[in-house]
């Protein structure tokens, strides 16, 4: 796999990703429309792993899944905004998302998640868990 970089210094650009707690996941729909939720997630190499909590849904079998199955592309978007607009940072990673089957890596994903997030800790999600191959960094600025 290749890593692109588009004029990122991708040790701050890690930093900042590594250390925001919220995030906004996109994915793509069946009928090419964008679909875009807040979502807890950790970094781990170049892989980013969001799970599907125990917050209320309507389901388990939620759209960003379904979108994964059918395309792949996804994207998670961490921002931090200040009213001293010096301040104002964003970074995006772009790559292939998918649903993490190995029994292995869902137990590592998790325990990333519980180390990051301590409400993980004392409700672990019940996934599943995704994962997005990162293959582009963009951040500004």
């Amino acid at each position: 796999m290749s890593l692109y970089c588009e004029n990122v210094d991708v040790h701050t650009a890690r930093q900042r990703i590594a250390t925001a707690r919220v995030g906004h996941l996109a994915t793509v729909t069946p009928a090419n429309r964008a679909h875009l939720v807040p979502c807890c997630f950790v970094l781990d190499g170049q892989v980013v792993y969001s799970a599907i909590d125990a917050k209320p849904k309507s389901s388990r079998n939620l759209r960003r899944l379904q979108n994964l199955m059918f395309n792949s592309a996804a994207s998670l978007l961490v921002d931090h905004y200040d009213e001293d607009w010096t301040k104002l940072w964003w970074v995006r990673v772009d790559g292939n998302g998918r649903t993490v089957d190995d029994n292995l890596e869902l137990g590592h994903a998790l325990d990333l998640l519980s180390a990051k997030y301590p409400q993980y800790e004392q409700t672990p999600p019940p996934g599943p868990v995704l994962a997005i191959e990162i293959e582009t960094w963009r951040m500004w600025p």
